[in-house]
This record gives structure tokens, C-alpha cells and sequence, in this order.
């Protein structure tokens, strides 16, 4: 708990069997963190046994794609702060002791990957990442009229329940660009926010996108699509479902949030 706030984890997972159950535990030592919840995605074999040896409830999402693991994890948690984070070693959970200070003047708390002195040796971020990123936040920065932004595709952030609670019915996306139309909507909704610097380190395993040069490029142009087109063309990206069974949270039926026990979940 953290100023008498519960606070609740998020961590998506397709392809970090190698690293879950340490980040998981790296989280569970640190005194804020009220719940853990670890989001399988139709993850690889073995990532269900290391969630098992430790206390984060397993919730399933079968929905392909980094945005419906992350709308899933959204809508299962249950704190008042909701943390987003990737599970694959590349950040420092502890950092989130630096962003927690910051959500007692503002509802959003972005982390940033693009100071310097913060990349460690072998991270995946090099000049066209990291540039890449800082054109497009600067491009926010321009077209929406907010203040400073340097990365807008770092996982790690932290956000207030009711900014997530208004959200959660706008979003459309499901695949890897979630992360910045999460961003866009909350910009478009002016939300209070800061970015603060996080340490950035080599990950455990292979990103299925920015591992792959052509992948993170075609990323990028799909990227700085979206940022025009909800700015200047709001109506074309409709609230999209992840599947019709869900409410409009993204919640099947019959789960906790209706009543009942989280659906789908283990632990």
C-alpha cells in the first residue's frame, strides 16, 4: 500500500518464461505492492509452473496481442494505483519507488527509456529507438498540446483507478501499438501526467517486434499513423471489444468484477 492507496501489478506475458517468476519476485519484496497479476497470453510452456511458485494470480487471456493481454490486466486489477510493467527483465521493479512519489500530483506517471544515463550495456535501445521514440513523443508534445514527453513506448507506468476506469471502454487496439493509443487516450482525455526516467536493461529472451529491425521500423510508421489519426480524425478509431462475450471494461461474464471470482485465474 502506498499513502494508504492499494496498488496493484501488471504484467503481460507471451514469451518470458526465462524471466517471470524473478520479476514477479522482485516485485513481491517491495512493501507498496498490494497484488501481482501476470496476464498469459497464450504464453510458452513452463510460464504457468513459475507463476505457480509464486503469489501473482494467473489470470488467462486468450486474445492474441500485447494490448489484450495489457486491457485484460487493466480490468482484472483491483488497486486504486495500477502498474504496468513488462516481465522480461528490462526493467527494475524497484524503480517503481520512483515513480509512486509522483502520483500525488498527478493521475499518470509515465516511465521514460531514453536518458542515457539510464540504458544500461545491451539493452534494446540504440540510436533508431531511441530517436525514433523521441520524434514521436515530440510529435505528441506539438499536435496535443501537452507537456514534456521523450518515450512513448515504454511499458512501465503507473496510473490512478479512475483514469483506467475511463479508459477502459475507449480503447480499439490489441496488438503491439496498445501502448501508445493507452498514451494517446490519455492525453486526448488530459489527464495529469509526468514522465520520469527508468533504468533500462538487456532483456531475457527475443522480442517478438523490436528484436526484429523490420518489424520495429514497420512499428514505428504504424505508430506515428496513429498519433495523426486520433488527433486529427478521433471518430475513425471506434471502441473495439476484445471478443463479444466481454463487458465494457473487457471482463468476461461471471467475472470478480460482477460478483463473482476472477474468471479464468489461478492462485
Amino acid at each position: 500500500m502506498w499513502r494508504g492507496e492499494q496498488v496493484s501489478v501488471v504484467l503481460p506475458t507471451y514469451n518470458e518464461v526465462g524471466s517471470i517468476q524473478d520479476v514477479v519476485e522482485a516485485f513481491e519484496v517491495l512493501e507498496p505492492v498490494d497484488e501481482i497479476i501476470v496476464v498469459n497470453n497464450n504464453a510458452a510452456a513452463g510460464t504457468s509452473e513459475a507463476v505457480a511458485r509464486t503469489t501473482a494470480r494467473e489470470v488467462f487471456e486468450p486474445v492474441q496481442g500485447y494490448g489484450a493481454a495489457i486491457r485484460r490486466g487493466l480490468a482484472e486489477a483491483r488497486g486504486d494505483l495500477i502498474v504496468l510493467c513488462e516481465p522480461d527483465s528490462t526493467f527494475d521493479p524497484s524503480d517503481l519507488l520512483k515513480l509512486l512519489p509522483f502520483t500525488t500530483d498527478a493521475d499518470v506517471v509515465f516511465g521514460s527509456r531514453t536518458v542515457q544515463t539510464f540504458i544500461w550495456d545491451g539493452a534494446n535501445m540504440g540510436r533508431f529507438l531511441r530517436w525514433g521514440n523521441w520524434f514521436v513523443a515530440k510529435l505528441i508534445e506539438v499536435i496535443f498540446g501537452t507537456n514534456y514527453l521523450s518515450d512513448v513506448g515504454c511499458t512501465f507506468r503507473v496510473m490512478r483507478r479512475r483514469t483506467v476506469e475511463e479508459m477502459l471502454p475507449l480503447f480499439s487496439i490489441s496488438g503491439s501499438s496498445f501502448g501508445l493509443e493507452l498514451l494517446l487516450r490519455s492525453v486526448s482525455l488530459r489527464h495529469p501526467f509526468v514522465q520520469v526516467p527508468v533504468r533500462y536493461r538487456a532483456r531475457v529472451g527475443t522480442s517478438s517486434v523490436t528484436g526484429d529491425k523490420s518489424k520495429a521500423f514497420l512499428l514505428g510508421l504504424e505508430m506515428i499513423a496513429l498519433v495523426l489519426r486520433i488527433r486529427l480524425w478521433p471518430g475513425s478509431l471506434p471502441a473495439r471489444p476484445l471478443a463479444t462475450d466481454r463487458d465494457h471494461r473487457g471482463l468476461p461474464t461471471g467475472s470478480w468484477s460482477s460478483g463473482g471470482e476472477p474468471a479464468e485465474a489461478r492462485n
